[in-house]
């Protein structure tokens, strides 16, 4: 009977797991923490290695971003966390041979540390009127404003966010935005925000005509998300499609 509960148990978990996923857009991320002594080293390495891609077309892909703290983000798109096991790169690496495990080490010598996480777009909390889009042609300047809170805040935060979108909606505002849920592998509960821009000139002239489109009510709204957020981090980023990779 115990054996049968669990089972039971599992299906229902998987199947739950199942629904939530389709409900959001799943990324792999791999986050390399460059030494800003060493990112001309490993600009060098991260092209030449876009490049073996190209040559050798793995069945992968991945858009890249790098911030203005010396970190690169390889997003890829999956369909569940099974796809995590692949192994995309096995018969690349074995046919480039000494080349790969050179090239890796120069990677190596390049960051303390780097990791790889799950996040979700979440489309229900995202803010783009016109259909939801990871680029935008002609902005690839990026604002990044990451929410950090408690699990047992979970539903505030979410209501929060769920208020801003109203207000933004009801107010007509052309700052358009998507949100990033951590998942699997992050160490801490976050959303992040994502605003796209041409540079940052055209970020901040966006950030002024939101103030003044908001008006002093927005104050109010926001306090629903900030009391709740145990602290707030942003940084600024660029989109890198020359390191960004789609096999053929």
């Amino acid at each position: 009977m115990k054996t049968l509960k669990k089972t039971i148990g599992l299906v229902l978990f998987l199947l739950l797991l199942t629904n939530y996923t389709n409900a959001q857009d799943m990324y792999l991320v791999h986050q390399d923490n460059v030494k800003p002594s060493m990112v001309w080293e490993y600009e060098e390495v991260a092209k030449e290695f876009n490049q073996a891609c190209v040559d050798n077309n793995p069945q992968t892909s991945w858009i890249t971003v790098s911030t203005s703290d010396f970190v690169y983000l390889y997003v890829t798109p999956i369909e569940n966390f099974a796809e995590i096991d692949n192994t995309p790169f096995k018969d690349m690496a074995e046919k480039m041979g000494d080349k790969w495990n050179s090239m890796f080490d120069r990677f190596d010598t390049c960051y303390d540390s780097h990791s790889d996480y799950v996040v979700m777009l979440d489309r229900e909390l995202s803010y783009m009127p016109n259909g939801i889009t990871q680029t935008q042609e002609g902005e690839n300047y990026r604002d990044y404003i990451y929410i950090y809170y408690k699990p047992e805040n979970a539903k505030k935060i979410k209501e929060g966010i769920k208020a801003i979108k109203t207000m933004y909606a009801d107010k007509g505002s052309k700052s358009y935005y998507r949100i990033y849920k951590s998942d699997f592998g992050t160490s801490q509960n976050y959303y992040m925000v994502a605003i796209s821009s041409k540079d940052d000139i055209d970020s901040a002239q966006k950030s002024k005509a939101t103030r003044e489109l908001l008006g002093p009510e927005r104050f109010e709204v926001f306090k629903k998300l900030m009391n709740y957020a145990t602290r707030m981090e942003s940084t600024t980023a660029e989109m890198r499609p020359d390191l960004a990779y789609s096999p053929k």
